[in-house]
């Protein structure tokens, strides 16, 4: 600094330097701000979020007394693996006597099957002595102006003829009723084809006793015991799906323009603190039931609002959960803490 330069004053600095520092600390809580802003909205986040999977109602398609019970509740079940058992005895007497049925119709079908070939039989002979008869009228006939044979003589050989001819229609008759009777129809007989469906169905009732898992899940809201009458079709217990496993996220909507299907997301359930699970946006609920606007007897039902107060909507977003890990199993209903990160491996 030159000599004869004014020297600045150390108060004016501090207040320089003070300046400059406000002005950092603003700029940054800018930008700070902006950063929050931005990832607040691009990787949207929401804590109303549980975990689901899909449940179905484990019905009997027969009726009867339980009479074996080799699960408990709450327990995993394989596919394929024996639940409960209603009692098969009935069914399996029904079973029998379709297999006896069945049985008894083939042996009538063979009886059926002779009686055409005798009646065709008797047709055939019918025929021949027709064919005779007529061959012997023709014969006689001539003879009767020479005198050769007597008008009674004609008389009886077209009679007989007649007889035959007579025949030869009730044994063609005959032959079409054994043949109806038969129920063939091309290579399948309906006779055999009603009995065999009979057995089927009988089997498959017996089959029905056996009420199996249809998939790997959880048994659940069992309150059942051996003894207890099933009906056929009435929830028995209730099966938790163990393939899918997925987060049902309520964004609100202002949030919908960055979730976008097949989109990675982070989630965290309260159960499993620290814990990072992965999942991928399956979709994006299309439609939310709103009371204002709803019919109430042929009207439209519109509720009064405050237009001043506007609250956003929440629509649900399913993302399914990928890679899950034995030591931290999902459960139903589970709390979640749920974050977009857009398009990520």
């Amino acid at each position: 600094m030159p000599p004869d330069a004014p020297a600045l004053p150390r108060d004016g600095l501090k207040r320089v330097v003070a300046h400059l520092i406000s002005a950092l600390v603003f700029a940054s809580a800018i930008a700070g701000l902006f950063y929050a802003t931005r990832q607040y909205y691009v990787y949207p986040r929401t804590d109303d979020a549980y975990v689901r999977a899909n449940t179905i109602g484990v019905a009997p398609h027969v009726s009867g007394p339980i009479v074996d019970l080799p699960i408990e509740d709450n327990q995993p079940v394989r596919a394929g693996q024996l639940m409960f058992i209603v009692d098969p005895r009935p069914y399996q007497a029904a079973y029998d006597n379709a297999v006896a049925k069945l049985e008894l119709t083939r042996l009538q079908v063979h009886a059926l099957e002779n009686s055409i070939g005798s009646a065709r039989a008797q047709e055939q002979q019918h025929r021949a002595n027709a064919a005779y008869a007529r061959q012997y009228l023709d014969r006689i006939e001539p003879l009767l102006p020479k005198h050769f044979v007597t008008a009674d003589d004609v008389y009886n050989a077209r009679t007989r003829y007649q007889a035959e001819q007579a025949n030869v229609d009730s044994a063609h008759s005959d032959v079409d009723k054994a043949q109806n009777d038969l129920g063939q129809l091309g290579n399948i007989n309906t006779r055999v084809k009603a009995a065999e469906a009979e057995v089927y169905n009988a089997k498959l009732n017996l089959d029905y006793c056996r009420v199996v898992a249809p998939f790997d899940g959880y048994v659940t809201n069992l309150n059942i015991a051996i003894g207890q009458y099933a009906n056929e079709g009435r929830e028995v217990l209730s099966l938790v799906d163990n393939r899918t496993w997925y987060v049902m996220a309520n964004f609100r909507e202002n949030f919908l323009v960055h979730i976008r299907t097949g989109m990675t997301a982070e989630v965290f359930l309260l159960a499993y603190p620290g814990h990072l699970f992965r999942g991928r946006v399956q979709g994006v609920g299309w439609a939310l039931y709103q009371e204002n606007g709803a019919t109430i007897a042929g009207l439209p039902a519109i509720a009064p609002t405050l237009n001043w107060v506007r609250l956003s909507q929440r629509f649900p977003v399913r993302i399914i959960l990928e890679h899950p890990d034995p030591q931290f199993p999902y459960r139903m209903g589970a709390t979640a803490v749920v974050t977009i990160q857009g398009f990520r491996k």
